[in-house]
């Protein structure tokens, strides 16, 4: 496709937008009525004048078919549905963020506790969560202390996530990655069944 010369702007309507009305010049369409029933190959103009007589646009829903599908509805009304669908799209997408949990090889019980709850929570919101433990000072050369506070954090959240990335050293931490069941995501904890009248 050339250019526009320097001065003059590109056309906003063909970019990405679908060709409505007047703008579509094939001679026949596969034509869909307003509410989803197929009319059949019809000539465009007698189309345009389907469109004209319900008060809604004609739009080319997909040009690449032989004969190209044309949809009889309110074009205003598409784009908007269209934006609020991308628009919860992008929202679902943020939803799955990474959460962090941080631990040391000598965490108090009671730290534990709140820690693995904090984490329960986390993967119970349905979000990713990184599980890094720091080693300090002397610590450094008892590694294997490490590997087994990772393995009691992955077996205590284990009813309610599952290993994404098994426990690795990266320098002078251990990190793994945990991500919420399939079961957990959707619906939150399981409800407790109702009493049998």
């Amino acid at each position: 496709m050339p250019l526009p010369p320097p001065n003059q702007k590109p056309d906003p309507r063909n970019a990405n937008t679908p060709r409505m009305n007047q703008r579509i010049r094939v001679p026949e369409v596969r034509l869909v009525g307003p509410t989803g029933e197929a009319l059949g190959i019809v000539p465009t103009p007698v189309a345009q004048a389907k469109a004209r007589d319900a008060g809604l646009d004609l739009v080319e829903i997909s040009p690449t078919a032989r004969p190209p599908v044309c949809k009889i509805m309110d074009y205003g009304k598409f784009r908007y549905e269209q934006g609020k669908k991308a628009k919860q799209n992008r929202r679902n997408a943020a939803a799955t963020r990474v959460k962090e949990v941080q631990f040391h090889p000598s965490v108090g019980d009671a730290d534990y506790a709140v820690k693995l709850r904090k984490l329960k929570d986390f993967l119970s919101e349905g979000s990713r969560v990184k599980v890094a433990l720091f080693f300090r000072g002397r610590e450094n050369a008892h590694k294997e202390l490490g590997f087994d506070l990772m393995n009691r954090v992955l077996a205590d959240a284990s009813d309610i996530g599952v290993v994404e990335q098994a426990p690795k050293l990266l320098g002078r931490n251990i990190q793994m990655t945990l991500m919420p069941k399939p079961k957990a995501r959707q619906g939150g904890a399981p409800k407790p069944a109702a009493p049998a009248p």
